[in-house]
């Protein structure tokens, strides 16, 4: 059996236009071959000819005629297998946008004769109008029998410069009438498409047309939720200037993450159950459970929510979005691959339920002769086989779709198991006393902190909405606390957190829909006050607790680099929303850092190379930023080289630690001084400066040339002078932690150069010796050499610090390999391989380090005290005293001489 004949086999359409005449095989056969192109469609008529003898009826019949012999080449393609989904959906739907274009440009050229052309009034240009295509027109994704849903755009108002002049409301208004009569009016031929307007702002009562202005009003004062839902799919089709996607960018895509999509999702998602449940639509693939509409959910929930922060998901197409989904791992790879593969069955049983008689249905035929056809030309040897496959496909959609959007209310009540009676209208407050003293808390303190909250009045003044979700997750904060080592401190700060977020509704409703991220959340809040304000600081974190990258630890910093890179471009030209991707990125990164050092899962050494490497890769991606944010520059390339010192150069970073910088530039433009030190206030702003977002580091400059009192960037020659000639010898001690970062490259290799050469000095050592144990003795009157204090202690990681210099400034000549800035424990080894000092002192020095720096850790992130002056505390001193004392050559002193 020939591909046509089998075709017809399956399509009634087909058969009955070939054997009454109306399509005809010497034009249909050729376009059997290839798969359908805009090209294919512009050389089916001379539609030129037709435009200029502004022949409306010979239009209509053209684009008509076009249809039919484009509908008759996808049924045979595809009913034969020559063609996949992905072609079916992409030929229809550029069928629809050629449509849709050669009608406005007719209905535009009629009404310009007689009205002259649309003229902006504040632009003074002329006007053309845009067609917005919604829904499955906008993500490529039409049925051969599908409605096209259209909104019509114009930039501005103003008026036309005819001599039958008309506004251009009025003037678009019947550009749209005609273009919806070309395609939506039942001839003769037929019909090109069902034409749909009824997406448009305020539905069937309001205006045909808006201008830009009054759609951007409109989504602002009055856009609603499902409205969001339909934007999201939104695709200007036509190809006249417009700013209808900036417009509708912030509607759609929220700014922080929206977890109260959830609700919105559901409630239009009830209305669609409800309106197939009354009308008994069941067997509708569509719309009934585990159908199209469920998997087209699935992904657009995920892009309503996050889109805003995650650009890649600013999709049209639910295909590509499910990709998306997968490859940033937020939902894991079967899911999606079933959910794939079930749209793709699901679409093309869709597509042979039309072919059947060109008419737009998703219900499954009664008919024992259309079913057994229909099962055979889905590669069933039966209807019975084809039902169980299609019901397997469905089955599975609706369990993903009942897990992503299941009603947490039954999830919630299941899970709180018993724990409701300690948050409740009228609070039994002896079975909220005995519950929460059963469980381990101090129940009088968190009986009196739940009354304050419930009297306070940012509970009572809650929406409806946001009430039932605080009042919900009380419950589950308190069982998740209860497992806690701490259950009271962890349940406060639960608390804490949940009231300082109670306004913003989104992340109540994170905690309202994801339960089963409560037991790592109090985890976290119970381990550490420093990561618990961090949270309350920056709440759009809790999405991090969902993120299958939560606990990896392989971070590749050149690819995150690059992706960082590819967010600031995206968002070139807004400064804040640069500076906030770069806050958004390092937030992250910190957090997921913190939750896993909490787990255990880092060294303090390792941890300090990862937020050094997060520091390196945030100012990598920010300086390109920052110069093309900086006026005025004259070359694209900035010739300047960012340096690191102190912790950053030594990559010792901590959670909170300052960046100290340094900036060089190597420039002989005139105007480089003024270029550069633009430059440099701008980088340090997005560094420092808070924004909504919050803040990324404190940056100390103060370790430049002349310090406070110096300039803020210098040239290379300049910096070499004063590095040669004026630097004082604390200045070169700061130098041995000083790292090239970023940057010019060329400047990188010239600084590491002179790096060199200046530490490789061959040096008085008795008098860099008593210089460098002067400047430690200066310390004692700010910070005295307290045992309580790790860090300043005789015998701290100062000292250590001040060795592990010296060495470098004394050694360096003779032993080069002290350059390398690999840190203070692996440099004391270097210095005891070569002979500088006792092997047993620097093994014992390294290992007192590594405490000191493992307890200030400590103080930080895991709630310690400072550390007690215990008989290993008072060792660990002892050995690093005696290391300086063969260092130096005298007993550490407690006050300066």
């Amino acid at each position: 059996m020939n591909p046509i004949e089998n075709a017809c086999r399956h399509s009634l359409f087909l058969a009955r236009h070939l054997d009454n005449g109306k399509l005809k095989p010497e034009i249909l056969n050729p376009m059997l071959e290839k798969a359908l192109s805009e090209t294919d469609f512009e050389n089916f008529a001379d539609w030129a000819a037709i435009q200029a003898e502004e022949n409306e009826e010979e239009l209509a019949r053209q684009l008509r005629l076009l249809r039919r012999y484009v509908v008759a080449q996808i049924i045979v393609r595809d009913i034969n297998r020559i063609s996949d989904l992905a072609e079916v959906t992409r030929t229809i739907t550029l069928l629809a946008d050629f449509a849709i274009n050669t009608a406005l440009r007719f209905a535009h050229a009629y009404y310009q004769d007689m009205y002259g052309t649309p003229i902006g009034r504040h632009s003074g240009e002329p006007q053309f109008l845009s067609v917005v295509a919604m829904g499955k027109a906008g993500g490529y994704e039409l049925n051969v029998s599908s409605d096209i849903d259209l909104i019509f755009i114009y930039p501005e108002s103003g008026d036309t410069d005819g001599r039958r002049e008309r506004s251009n409301q009025e003037f678009f208004t019947k550009v749209g009438q005609k273009l919806i009569t070309l395609l939506n009016d039942i001839t003769a031929d037929g019909q090109v498409f069902r034409v749909d307007m009824r997406l448009r702002p305020d539905g069937d009562s309001g205006a045909l047309v808006l201008s830009e202005t009054a759609l951007e009003q409109y989504l602002i004062q009055q856009g609603r939720e499902w409205e969001r839902y339909a934007w999201c799919k939104g695709r200007v089709v036509t190809p006249y200037p417009n700013s209808i996607a900036a417009l509708v960018r912030p509607f759609v895509f929220r700014k922080y993450l929206d977890f109260n999509a959830y609700e919105g999702m559901r409630r239009l998602h009830r209305q669609i159950r409800s309106e197939v449940n009354r009308k008994g639509m069941a067997d509708n693939i569509k719309l009934g459970a585990g159908g199209i509409r469920e998997v087209e959910f699935i992904a657009q929930i995920f892009q309503l929510i996050r889109g805003g922060q995650i650009h890649a998901l600013q999709l049209k197409g639910t295909q590509e979005t499910l990709r998306v989904l997968d490859m940033l791992e937020i939902l894991d790879h079967d899911t999606v691959e079933t959910l794939l593969t079930a749209y793709r069955f699901l679409r093309d049983v869709e597509h042979r339920l039309q072919y059947w008689d060109d008419q737009q249905t998703q219900t499954l035929p009664e008919q024992p002769e259309q079913q057994q056809l229909l099962a055979e030309s889905m590669g069933f040897a039966d209807y019975q086989a084809f039902s169980d496959g299609l019901n397997r496909h469905r089955d599975q959609v609706n369990a993903v779709f009942n897990e992503i959007l299941s009603e947490p209310e039954e999830q919630n009540a299941s899970q709180s198991n018993g724990w409701q009676c300690i948050w409740q209208e009228n609070t039994d407050e002896e079975a909220r006393f005995n519950r929460l003293a059963e469980h381990g808390f101090n129940a009088s303190l968190i009986s009196r902190q739940l009354n304050q909250l419930q009297q306070s009045s940012k509970y009572r003044h809650l929406s409806a909405q946001a009430q039932l979700c605080f009042d919900a997750v009380i419950p589950l904060l308190a069982q998740a606390a209860a497992t806690q080592p701490n259950p009271t401190v962890t349940l406060q700060r639960l608390l804490g957190f949940l009231e300082s977020i109670s306004r913003r509704s989104s992340y109540l409703a994170f905690l309202y829909e994801h339960p089963q991220a409560l037991d790592i959340f109090a985890g976290i809040m119970g381990q550490s006050s420093w990561v618990s304000e961090y949270l309350v600081r920056h709440p759009a974190l809790l999405d991090e607790l969902l993120s299958a990258q939560l606990m990896e630890t392989g971070n590749d910093w050149p690819t995150l680099t690059a992706e960082l890179s590819d967010g600031l471009k995206r968002t070139a030209g807004d400064t804040e929303a640069q500076m906030d991707v770069l806050r958004h990125f390092q937030h992250a990164h910190i957090f997921r850092l913190a939750v896993q050092d909490l787990a255990g899962l880092w060294t303090v050494e390792a941890l300090s190379d990862e937020l050094s490497a997060l520091a390196d890769t945030i100012l990598t991606a920010a300086v390109p930023a920052v110069w093309a944010d900086t006026p005025k520059t004259h070359t694209d390339t900035p010739n300047i080289a960012i340096i690191g010192y102190g912790k950053l150069g030594g990559k010792e970073l901590g959670y909170t630690s300052d960046l100290d910088l340094v900036y060089i530039y190597d420039d002989p433009n005139p105007a480089a001084p003024e270029i550069y030190a633009s430059f440099a206030r701008r980088l340090t702003s997005w560094l420092s400066a808070a924004t909504n977002a919050g803040q990324l580091y404190e940056v100390d400059l103060r370790l430049r040339p002349n310090g406070d009192s110096g300039f803020l960037t210098h040239s290379f020659a300049a910096f070499e002078k004063y590095q040669r000639e004026n630097a004082w010898t604390w200045e070169h001690q700061s130098l041995t932690r000083a790292r090239f970062i970023c940057g010019s490259p060329a400047i990188g290799a010239a600084f590491d150069k002179l790096r060199s050469e200046i530490l490789t000095r061959n040096r008085n050592q008795t008098a860099l010796a008593h210089e460098i144990t002067e400047m430690r003795e200066k310390m004692f009157a700010t910070h005295p050499p307290e045992d309580s204090d790790v860090k300043y202690a005789r015998g701290g990681v100062v000292d250590v610090e001040f060795i592990v210099q010296y060495l470098i400034l004394a050694h360096a000549h003779q032993y080069p390999q002290l350059l390398d800035n690999y840190g203070n424990i692996a440099l004391l080894s270097i210095a005891a391989d070569v002979g500088l000092i006792d092997k047993q002192l620097a093994e014992q020095s390294r290992a007192a380090y590594r405490f000191y720096r493992q307890q200030q850790h400590n103080t930080k992130l895991r709630d310690a005290e400072k550390v007690e002056e215990t008989e290993e505390v008072l060792a660990y001193y002892d050995n690093v005293r005696k290391l300086w004392h063969q260092v130096f050559g005298e007993e550490v002193r407690f006050e300066a001489v």
